[in-house]
């Protein structure tokens, strides 16, 4: 019997004034993470608005769910928000995989009592939109608090699934908080994720987070369904 072969990596101290060599093993799990689908437009409910997927959405979800076909999934996770859940669904009946809720992804926006779609907000150059564009955060939450529990939640969906791959629907706020914490960035809402929207990491038992892509839309070119804010 052939032994699992032993890596090696060089850590790098910051001042790169030295270099030290040490052996570990590896296993290496792919993270998944998904915007959801188009959801419909809520204002001024009696709680939090909670939208659910607009019929473009749900057509989307089904897109997405054909385009993981081919893919082995180990397990799907979803925010507990109807429009994160309702994207999970149609990968679930297709794999039969029954997805797990973490309250841990749920969006900033959670306990909002509206839910507009942003392509709506710029269209119509809401001051909303012009908050947005501009970095502003809406949310009875600080940012702190958002990063600690996005953070957290997905760290720990990668421990329980060593060497497995997992899909987990959320939000693209979550979406950009984790990969700005993957990429050592400051700012933590730095692109636009779109509808859908597929975004791979590969995350190592030794604690190395790599990013495989960002925004994979492949499955809804030539649908004619909104992709988002950039429709390409």
């Amino acid at each position: 019997m052939v032994p699992f072969p032993r890596k090696r990596a060089t850590h790098w101290k910051v001042d790169d004034a030295e270099t030290a060599t040490q052996p570990y093993y590896f296993t290496v799990m792919e993270l998944i993470l998904v915007r959801h689908g188009l959801p419909l437009r809520r204002e001024n409910t009696d709680g939090p608005a909670d939208p659910e997927l607009a019929p473009d959405g749900h057509a989307q979800a089904r897109l997405f769910a054909d385009y993981m076909a081919h893919e082995k999934v180990d397990a799907i996770y979803t925010s507990p928000l109807r429009r994160a859940v309702q994207t999970a669904q149609p990968l679930a009946d297709s794999t039969g995989i029954t997805p797990i809720v973490v309250a841990g992804i749920a969006e900033w926006d959670q306990h909002s009592n509206e839910y507009i779609p942003i392509e709506e907000l710029k269209k119509a150059n809401d001051p909303r939109w012009q908050e947005m564009a501009k970095g502003g955060w809406q949310s009875d939450e600080v940012p702190e608090e958002f990063h600690d529990r996005v953070v957290t939640s997905l760290e720990k969906i990668i421990n329980d699934h060593r060497g497995g791959c997992v899909v987990v629907t959320c939000h693209g706020g979550v979406i950009n908080d984790y990969l700005a914490h993957v990429l050592g960035l400051e700012n933590s809402q730095f692109f636009y994720p779109n509808y859908t929207s597929i975004h791979r990491i590969a995350a190592s038992s030794s604690g190395h987070r790599s990013i495989l892509s960002v925004n994979e839309t492949s499955h809804l070119r030539g649908s004619g369904l909104p992709v988002g804010l950039f429709n390409a």
